[in-house]
C-alpha cells in the first residue's frame, strides 16, 4: 500500500483553510491544518510533509518568520514552501518571500487549477524520494543480513542483486518520466532542480549496486 503524502496548510483564517482543502482534496493526499506559525512548527516536529502552503499575513508570527524557523531546522529545511498572500507590495515583497526560502509566491485570489498543479509536482517528487529511501534501506538490510529473504532463508547473491536492480530500475524509470514531464512543461525551476537532485541520488545508488556485481571491486558501498 502506497502511503499518502502530507501537505501542511497554514493560515489563520478558517475559511481560507477550508478553501485550500476543497482545492487540494482531488490530489487524495493527507491535508494537515495549522492556524498559526507556532502551530505549524509544532506539526513539523513529528510529521514529514511533501510541501507547505504558508500564508504570509498572520498575527503574531507571520509567514516570513515561520519560514525562517523551518529553514533553520535540519529536519525541515528541504521541505518546499509555497507562500500565499492577499496583498502585493511589489517586487521587494516578492523577493523577501524567495529570500525566506519559498519555492513559489502566489497572490490571492489564485487559480485553483494552477495551485493544485504546482502542489501535485512536489507531492510526486516527495513520493519518488520516499521510494528511493526505501530501496536504499532495503539494500542496507540485505547487505547487513547476508542477503536473507523475507522468510529467513539465505538468497543467492545473484538473485538478490537482480531483485534489487529490478526495484531500482522501476524507480529510475518513473523519475526519468517525471523529469521529462517537468522539462517539457517548463514548470518551476525549483521543481526541476529537485527532480535533478533525485536523479543524481538514483545514479549514486545504481553505482553502489553495480559495485556489488561479481567481478567488480570496491567492497560494500556506502549508500546515503
Amino acid at each position: 500500500m502506497v502511503q499518502k503524502a502530507k501537505i501542511l496548510l497554514v493560515d489563520d483564517r478558517p475559511e481560507n483553510l477550508l478553501a485550500l482543502e476543497a482545492i487540494l482534496s482531488a490530489l487524495d493526499q493527507t491535508l494537515v491544518r495549522a492556524s498559526s506559525g507556532e502551530e505549524a512548527l509544532k506539526a513539523l516536529l513529528t510529521d514529514d510533509f511533501a510541501v507547505i502552503l504558508l500564508d504570509v499575513q498572520m498575527p503574531g508570527m507571520d509567514g516570513f518568520e515561520t519560514a525562517a524557523h523551518i529553514k533553520r531546522r535540519e529536519r525541515t529545511r528541504d521541505i518546499p514552501i509555497i507562500f500565499l498572500t492577499a496583498i502585493n507590495h511589489g517586487p521587494h515583497h516578492t523577493f523577501r518571500g524567495y529570500a525566506a526560502g519559498a519555492v513559489d509566491y502566489i497572490s490571492k485570489p489564485f487559480d485553483p487549477w494552477v495551485l493544485r498543479a504546482k502542489v501535485s509536482v512536489f507531492v510526486e517528487l516527495y513520493m519518488k524520494n520516499c521510494q528511493l529511501r526505501e530501496q536504499a534501506a532495503l539494500l542496507r538490510l540485505q547487505l547487513e543480513g547476508g542477503g536473507k529473504a523475507a522468510g529467513g532463508e539465505a538468497k543467492e547473491p545473484a538473485g538478490l542483486l537482480a531483485e534489487l536492480s529490478a526495484r531500482l530500475a522501476a524507480v529510475e524509470e518513473q523519475a526519468e518520466a517525471l523529469s521529462k514531464q517537468l522539462s517539457d512543461e517548463s514548470t518551476d525551476a525549483a521543481a526541476v532542480a529537485t527532480a535533478a537532485h533525485l536523479e543524481r541520488k538514483l545514479t549514486g545508488l545504481r553505482r553502489a549496486l553495480d559495485a556489488l556485481e561479481p567481478g567488480t571491486s570496491g567492497g560494500q558501498p556506502a549508500v546515503n
